[in-house]
């Protein structure tokens, strides 16, 4: 009666071992190949002025690349939305690639001096993102709330 339930347990345990090993040894795998694209991107990074015309978040084939990069790209990153932003690098406009945290910092209109590897926006100079603003400004508020606690009890004192 209960021996077809431990044989059933001890399956499924084997299955859950097993999927465990196959994980760690594909996240190793992904690590290595990620830090060895980082080094080639940290090789390869160049500083440049681009000035921003456009921004937007779509697919590779929506996004005006040259054919070289769409042939190359994976087929997961075909259908997987990336941040893309058109901008003016010298006198070429260019559609760029960069991540969440950049595309977050940068802006319309406005000019920036990045770190671009190939198409690549590594990142950008001077340029705070929208939570680091926002993490400035709660941090002034709560610098004004002392100084007006401050002044109370210094009024009080008196």
């Amino acid at each position: 009666m209960f021996g077809n339930w431990i044989d059933i347990v001890l399956i499924v345990f084997a299955v859950i071992v097993a999927l465990g090993i196959g994980l760690f040894f594909l996240n190793r795998w992904a690590n290595k190949r990620y830090s060895q694209q980082q080094d080639m991107v940290q090789k390869n990074k160049q500083a440049a002025e681009i000035y921003v015309i456009d921004m937007k978040r779509g697919k590779a084939e929506e996004a005006n690349l040259p054919k070289a990069v769409t042939e190359n790209l994976p087929r997961t990153a075909k259908f997987m939305k990336m941040n893309f932003v058109k901008a003016k690098v010298g006198p070429q406009i260019v559609t760029l690639m960069c991540d969440k945290s950049i595309y977050s910092a940068l802006r319309v209109k406005e000019k920036f001096k990045v770190e671009l590897a190939g198409i690549y926006i590594v990142s950008v100079k001077g340029a705070k993102t929208k939570y680091q603003i926002q993490e400035a400004e709660r941090a002034k508020k709560a610098k004004k709330k002392v100084e007006e606690k401050l002044l109370k009890q210094d009024s009080k004192k008196r």
